[in-house]
């Protein structure tokens, strides 16, 4: 019988391997949806989740839906309840500004209230809507999409959403540049 730690390995395992297979259609549908649903390129929005969320597997970055982020500090769980109790225990602990949670890693102290409990942000689905519509926000405000990244990360922008802006521009024009090729980034 496996110990509770190796089976959340397995589990986490099985799920990167099955995430891989799935990004062969890039992006993923659930991307496609949000994206779709806010009016924004799902090529932006899978560009932000693996600026945000991304790990690497078998040499692919791929986003990864149990992330957070805690007084910043990265931390992956294998499943969405040992990531939901540990993001409980960080609230708990911490200023909820500094806590990000999901694939887009949503700060739960300025954006909390677009969930119904705190948990409700590492369901991938609903953390893509919420991070496509932040998106379309800063859209509406700049008129690009790279400062749009940039507000995203940091809305009062400097040194910090610069640097972000650059890492993003880099996924996007990976992704861009791997979508032409018909090869998964």
């Amino acid at each position: 019988m496996a110990t509770p730690r190796l089976s959340g390995i397995a589990l986490m395992l099985a799920m990167l391997a099955m995430l891989a297979a799935q990004a062969d259609e890039l992006p993923p549908p659930a991307y496609q949806l949000a994206a779709h649903d806010a009016d924004i390129p799902s090529t932006v929005l899978f560009a932000i989740a693996l600026q945000e969320s991304g790990i690497r597997v078998h040499g692919r970055l791929l986003p990864w839906p149990w992330t957070l982020n805690i007084a910043g500090t990265p931390y992956r769980f294998a499943t969405r309840q040992a990531a939901c109790h540990a993001l409980l225990q960080a609230l708990a602990r911490h200023d909820a500004k500094r806590v990000d949670a999901g694939l887009g890693q949503i700060n739960l102290g300025y954006h909390g209230q677009r969930y119904s409990t705190p948990c409700e942000a590492l369901d991938p689905y609903r953390n893509l809507a919420v991070t496509a519509e932040l998106l379309q926000e800063h859209h509406a405000a700049t008129g690009d999409w790279v400062s749009a990244a940039g507000r995203y990360h940091r809305a009062a922008g400097g040194t910090p959403a610069a640097r972000y802006r650059a890492g993003f521009s880099r996924q996007l024009e990976r992704l861009l540049v791997s979508f032409k090729q018909g090869t998964p980034p």
